[in-house]
């Protein structure tokens, strides 16, 4: 699945983009009137304006939501019923992925490679996925006497708000709002600030497939008025949030303040990729090292930035990285030829550079890239050598394509360093050794540990952190679908049964 540049561009000139939120089913303006710009992060130009809801809007989703709820008309659908329209969707989605895909490219940076890939393949699969699954949620029949029935059951929890981060807009709509619709939930969506348009898109979409109104609302606005509405909403049962630490830990706040909901939180990383002295270090390795740091322009929460390599094999692997650092092509995403996109705003180019520049001023080696480019907010994949694990780089979170060497001294090291994080969220491990990879994977403390590999896994497996990465909620796998559920236990007296 592919387009030309020319194919892109064409299609880029037709689109109309909806810009009103979507509430109980229609399209509308903010209640003020408010609006927002979104920009184009490769060129610097406006997009279109898209409505700012309030607190006023987001009273008006919750109403129809917990409507929507309560009546039944989704929430206690037959499985059967949701798992149809959820499988519509998924049609839907793989029926328009072009629009979609370079629809998500301008507005967010993106290459339009990835956004084909996630949205024509990924997206559409994690919908079908939890409508095959929305019929096969059985409870239990716990043991009990002749004389009582135990039911263990699993119902629907309520009105869910899904706050979503920039860097895979449509990707984390679809890992959040499936097993929240498949499991009877109504939903209430907002897009970051950044990236809002193939949300309201896919509002439309939902609602071709008969997604009933109020079971779905779509609230463009920014964190702080928007988001934060949401979070502090005393009749909404559940909110499930990825993005930065510093905000997951406000929705946890405003629980505290508000109703005590229940937060569900994916957060920030910085893991490591681990080389160990026994690792092979041919093309797939550094393809996967190279891949690992830099993929989706390194804005990604489970990047691989901080490579620990045994110093046996370091000034070789630092000269391979090098070489497949300088082939990443940066550039016009909507050209097929690019694999590095814009960083997703000014403002967020000027983070990254700054923490470049920290790099260097803290003693790091540069060793290539590093320089941001105009128009548009780019920035050339850097690679850095000699980092030590006191410095900023190796310890923050950078969110863009920067790659640090950090020399170890065997398995040992490598461990200790790897656990000095604050965070846990992914890491990767290269031995040739099971045994070793099964001990370093066994005392990782993070959500996932990938071995001979960078991976995330895939629809089947859980994903999500430890320490300050996240809380005991996780995306995907069964386990997403279990935080929009509630497990109630109907205890049934029945009569003395008579003697024979």
């Amino acid at each position: 699945m592919s387009l030309t540049k020319a194919q892109a561009q064409n299609i880029a000139s037709s689109l109309k983009p909806e810009t009103r939120a979507f509430i109980a089913g229609r399209f509308a303006d903010a209640s003020d009137g408010g609006s927002f710009a979104t920009i184009n992060p490769a060129t610097g130009e406006t997009l279109t304006s898209v409505a700012h809801c309030t607190g006023t809007d987001v009273d008006r989703a919750v109403a129809a939501a917990r409507r929507a709820f309560d009546d039944g008309v989704w929430s206690r659908a037959a499985p059967e019923e949701r798992k149809a329209v959820l499988l519509k969707l998924a049609d839907l989605v793989r029926e328009h992925r072009e629009e979609l895909a370079v629809l998500e490219s301008l507005d967010s940076g993106k290459t339009i490679t990835d956004c084909l890939h996630e949205i024509g393949n990924e997206v559409p699969t994690f919908f079908q996925w939890y409508a095959e699954l929305a019929d096969k949620s059985f409870g239990k029949v716990a043991p009990t006497g002749e004389e009582n029935l135990a039911l263990i059951v699993k119902e629907p929890a309520g009105v869910v708000g899904l706050v979503l981060p920039w860097n895979f807009p449509l990707l984390m709509a679809a890992w959040k709002l499936a097993p929240a619709l498949a499991a009877g939930c109504s939903c209430i969506v907002k897009p970051a600030e950044q990236t809002p348009l193939t949300a309201l898109r896919l509002a439309e979409l939902a609602r071709e497939a008969g997604v009933p109104d109020g079971a779905l609302s779509v609230l463009p606005g920014l964190g702080e008025t928007t988001g934060q509405a949401i979070g502090r909403h005393p009749d909404i049962d559940i909110v499930s949030f990825t993005g930065s630490t510093e905000v997951g830990g406000y929705f946890l706040r405003y629980a505290g303040e508000s109703n005590l909901k229940v937060i569900g939180l994916e957060m920030g990383g910085k893991s490591p990729f681990i080389v160990l002295d026994d690792a092979d270090l041919n093309d797939d390795l550094i393809e996967h090292a190279a891949m690992s740091a830099f993929w989706n322009g390194g804005q990604n929460c489970s990047a691989n930035m901080r490579q620990l390599v045994d110093a046996k094999l370091a000034d070789e692997y630092a000269d391979r990285i090098i070489a497949r650092a300088k082939e990443f092509v940066v550039g016009d995403p909507l050209d097929p030829d690019t694999s590095i996109g814009a960083m997703v705003t000014v403002e967020h180019q000027d983070r990254v550079m700054s923490y470049i520049g920290k790099g260097k001023a803290e003693g790091a080696r540069l060793l290539t890239g590093g320089d941001a480019f105009w128009p548009g907010c780019f920035i050339q994949p850097a690679v850095f050598a000699d980092l030590t694990p006191d410095m900023t780089i190796s310890r923050e979170e950078i969110f863009g394509p920067v790659l640090g060497i950090l020399p170890v001294k065997g398995m040992d090291e490598a461990l200790q360093i790897a656990r000095d994080s604050e965070y846990g969220l992914h890491a990767s491990v290269f031995t040739r050794d099971i045994d070793r990879a099964i001990h370093m994977a066994r005392r990782l403390p993070c959500g996932t540990v990938s071995v001979n590999g960078f991976s995330e896994g895939d629809v089947k497996t859980p994903f999500g952190g430890y320490k300050k990465s996240g809380s005991l909620s996780r995306d995907n796998g069964a386990e997403a679908m279990d935080q929009y559920l509630q497990t109630k236990t109907i205890w049934i007296c029945t009569s003395q049964p008579r003697a024979a």
